[in-house]
């Protein structure tokens, strides 16, 4: 198994985000700030990447007619340890990221993962795999929430960044700049990714 192209594929051609485009939810309502998509992108990676892990490992004794029980179950395991972590040790992250944490249970990247990948491959492999989908996933939408956060507010990570003058696009920190942001942001890798053969 070839690491390096799992992990370039993580990051660049099969990024979730900016590829796939999965887990647009949590991407288009929390990416208002680099904090919260930070925090968001970094409690994806973990989650998916353990859930990949104990999915391998345990890929040989779970039945066929209900790995989708068993997937909920190992996700929702890991989510709420997640949680509890923010919640004790970054609490104004947690309440900024709310209801969108204990969702990551039903996120279709982690599902996706867990049925093409895990299910089918080694630990190793599968560690891997999550470690590469999620920083996919932790890059994506820390570069989009930078952009909307710089030109929204004119701030990053809660630093004044822009100009005493600068007249923020409030527009970008509602749901519309969301989509446009993720528009622009998506046509851009479409235009820098090689075009298939």
């Amino acid at each position: 198994m070839n690491f390096n192209k799992q992990l370039k594929d993580g990051l660049i051609y099969q990024n979730p985000v900016l590829v796939q485009v999965l887990g647009m939810c949590s991407t288009m309502a929390i990416t208002t700030s680099v904090a919260n998509g930070f925090g968001m992108g970094i409690s994806v990676l973990i989650i998916l990447t353990l859930s990949n892990i104990f999915i391998s490992l345990l890929r040989k004794i779970i039945p066929n007619e209900v790995r989708i029980a068993c997937y909920i179950v190992v996700i929702a395991g890991f989510v709420t340890i997640v949680d509890l972590c923010l919640q004790a040790f970054f609490p104004d992250i947690a309440k900024s990221l709310g209801v969108f944490i204990p969702l990551i249970v039903v996120n279709c990247i982690i599902f996706g993962r867990a049925e093409a990948f895990a299910f089918k491959n080694k630990p190793l492999a599968s560690a891997v795999d999550g470690l590469g989908m999620g920083l996919g996933f932790t890059l994506a939408i820390t570069l989009i929430s930078s952009i909307r956060e710089l030109f929204g507010v004119g701030t990053v990570f809660g630093v004044q960044v822009m100009p005493e003058g600068y007249l923020p696009m409030d527009i970008l920190v509602k749901p519309a700049g969301g989509f446009i942001v993720l528009g622009l942001t998506l046509a851009l890798m479409n235009k820098l990714l090689p075009k298939k053969a």
